[in-house]
């Protein structure tokens, strides 16, 4: 059997990856295929918890004009929609799924209390944790990273609709190149669109390594989780 190593994940799913190729809502094939792929990985016996994105209904820099408060508060709204989605798509193949939310709202989700969340995981539940750190001015990057040194993830896993970190935007420049491995502080000094800057130094302060992959193969999720070398991987050098 497959050994997988790591034991405990954070999987941040982008708004826009849910969105596949349509750009805007909810591809019901792409979550279909995430759902196949956490079921695939739970049965290794990994416990898996989620963090989601808005941006393919609501980002908050959209709003033009806005309170920047208002419009953050708009986007975790937005991830809400997304998490729910997901968990659909994971208990229709019966796949037990609690939805956890920073800001209550307790007739669709439970309000997220790390303890309880660990109970989950180790109960081989999936976790889905929505509405970010709850706070303004703070994105879903920054909460895969608090919530993977909250609950001790060894790992955060990025499934982006790129398939790595690369010194240059590969969609402008064909001559991008691509990094196998770098360093928090490489990211940081070079200023690389990876996640932003609060969520790579929480992950540099905690020693949380960052995968940062393709979510389009249909096996890069379980991949990454087995130590197969896809994408790239951040973390001290």
């Amino acid at each position: 059997m497959e050994k997988p190593v790591y034991q405990r994940i954070v999987l941040k799913l982008s708004g826009e990856a849910l969105a596949g190729s349509q750009g805007y809502g909810l591809d019901h094939e792409v979550l279909n295929l995430i759902a196949d792929q956490v079921i695939e990985v739970q049965k290794l016996g990994v416990q898996v918890a989620i963090v989601v994105g808005g941006g393919n209904i609501w980002r908050g820099r959209s709003g033009i004009g806005m309170d920047r408060t208002t419009a953050d508060y708009m986007g975790m709204l937005a991830t809400v929609i997304n998490a729910l989605a997901l968990q659909d798509a994971l208990e229709k193949k019966n796949m037990q799924t609690r939805v956890q939310t920073a800001i209550e709202m307790r007739q669709i989700a439970e309000p997220y209390i790390r303890r309880r969340a660990v109970r989950h995981l180790e109960k081989g539940r999936v976790v889905i944790f929505a509405c970010g750190t709850g706070n303004p001015y703070f994105s879903t990057d920054t909460t895969a990273a608090l919530r993977a040194a909250e609950i001790e993830a060894e790992v955060i896993l990025l499934a982006k609709n790129i398939d790595g970190v690369y010194d240059d935007d590969p969609k402008k420049n064909p001559n991008a190149k691509k990094f196998q491995r770098i360093s928090y502080i490489e990211v940081l000094n070079r200023g690389l669109n990876v996640m932003d800057t609060t969520a790579i130094s929480l992950c540099m302060d905690n020693k949380i390594p960052i995968m940062v992959f393709g979510l389009k193969d249909h096996h890069n999720i379980k991949d990454a989780v087995l130590g197969k070398k896809i994408g790239t991987i951040v973390e001290e050098v």
